[in-house]
Order: structure tokens, then C-alpha cells, then sequence
């Protein structure tokens, strides 16, 4: 059973997400998480740890630095972290102690619209000022720059006329929900060849709409025993 530790800034819907898939897989699972860690002492995130009875910490500086980390992670042997709306650069030793071990969700089909700042609604405006039809998340390696490290899965949504940001960002997150648990279970089960996992091209010409086909097809692509 690797251990888990999760980083987030704010509600913490997609932590909510891997610890529901998690309790979903049952006596399956081999990856639980062990402690919640916020640089936001009122976060819904560290509320929501509590709830599920998981070790919650505010973290003490507002940027913390490789010492605060490397003893909240040596203290709870964490094996695996998950960036989960942390919007804090991570220090570059903790980094490269964590190298392939570390990975994020951002809102959009990266190499686009990442970056410093890009986080939330910037995103999904972004997405839209550029008249882009396709958007989507992408689970990636945390490395050194933001939103630059290996590509683990994408999953491409629809983007209609009609949207705002908060649309797209809606129909985001209902695949981010779906794709980051489970890519998060597979990168701890030692699942590496699933990797990199995107559609084919066909897909990303007629990408989902519906929050239901877009759950659907990533369970779709994980098995039927995904949960």
C-alpha cells in the first residue's frame, strides 16, 4: 500500500474525488491517503481531510520551504504526492526527491494555457479567447517549471458557442474528477505502461459534451473495474 500525501490551496473537490475512488476500490486499492497538508489554514480542503478522518495540516509558512516539507513528508512516509489545486511553486528539492513520484492536474489541454498565473477561471477564459473547440485535463509529472513535466493522461471536452468560463470549467472538472484518481491509482500500482494516455485523433475531433459520456469514457479506458 503506497502512502499518499496531498497538497491544495483551496476546496479540495478533486481530493474528495481520489479519496471517494479510493474507498470505491476497496480491499483493490494500493495507494490511501495519509495526510492532507493547505497553505491555507481555512481551506475546504484540510475541512474535508477531518471529515474523512485524514491527518489535516496547515502548513506554517505561506511559501514553505524543503525543510517544512521534507518533515511532514518523512513524518507520514509518504511515498507519492498529489498537487491538488496547490497553487505554490514546490522547491526544487522536494522536486527531485519525489522525481516521478509527484503529479498535478491542470484545467487545460497542456502545452496550452499553462504556466505561472494560469490557474481557475484564467484558464477556461483563456480557452476561450482563443476560440478553442477542445479543452480538457491533463495529469502530468511535477517538475522544476510550472505545468512542464511528462504527460501521464489528457482527456479532451467539447467547448460549445454558447460557454463562459464557468461553463467550461464545469464540464472540466467533471473529467479531471474521473481522469486524476485513477491516474494517481495506476502511477502508485506500479501501472506505468498505461502512460501516456490520451484518446486517438478521432476523439479529439468529437470530444464529449455530457458530463455522463465524458465519466463514461475515461471509466471506459481503465477498465471496467475502475470503480
Amino acid at each position: 500500500m503506497k502512502r499518499v500525501g496531498v497538497l491544495a490551496s483551496g476546496g479540495g473537490s478533486n481530493l474528495q474525488a481520489i479519496l471517494e475512488y479510493l474507498a470505491e476500490l476497496g480491499p483493490q486499492a494500493q495507494a490511501e491517503v495519509v495526510v492532507v497538508a493547505s497553505d491555507r489554514p481555512q481551506s475546504g480542503a484540510l475541512v474535508k481531510a477531518r471529515a474523512a478522518g485524514i491527518e489535516a495540516v496547515a502548513l506554517k509558512d505561506r511559501i514553505p520551504d524543503e525543510e517544512e516539507f521534507n518533515a511532514l513528508f518523512d513524518e507520514w512516509r509518504v511515498d507519492y504526492i498529489a498537487l491538488a489545486g496547490y497553487l505554490r511553486l514546490i522547491p526544487e528539492a522536494i522536486v527531485d526527491r519525489f522525481k516521478d513520484r509527484m503529479l498535478n492536474v491542470h484545467p487545460a489541454l497542456l502545452p496550452k494555457h499553462g504556466g505561472p498565473g494560469m490557474y481557475g477561471l484564467r484558464v477556461h477564459q483563456a480557452v476561450l479567447n482563443a476560440h478553442e473547440k477542445v479543452t480538457g485535463p491533463t495529469v502530468h509529472l511535477v517538475t522544476h517549471e510550472y505545468d512542464s513535466g511528462p504527460m501521464l493522461a489528457q482527456w479532451p471536452v467539447g467547448v460549445l458557442p454558447e460557454d463562459d468560463a464557468p461553463a467550461v470549467a464545469a464540464r472540466v472538472l467533471v473529467a479531471e474528477h474521473a481522469l486524476y484518481p485513477r491516474v494517481l491509482h495506476a502511477l502508485a500500482a506500479g501501472e506505468a505502461d498505461r502512460f501516456p494516455l490520451r484518446p486517438d485523433d478521432g476523439y479529439y475531433a468529437n470530444p464529449p459534451i455530457t458530463p455522463d459520456q465524458i465519466r463514461r469514457d475515461i471509466l471506459g479506458a481503465f477498465g471496467a473495474d475502475s470503480g
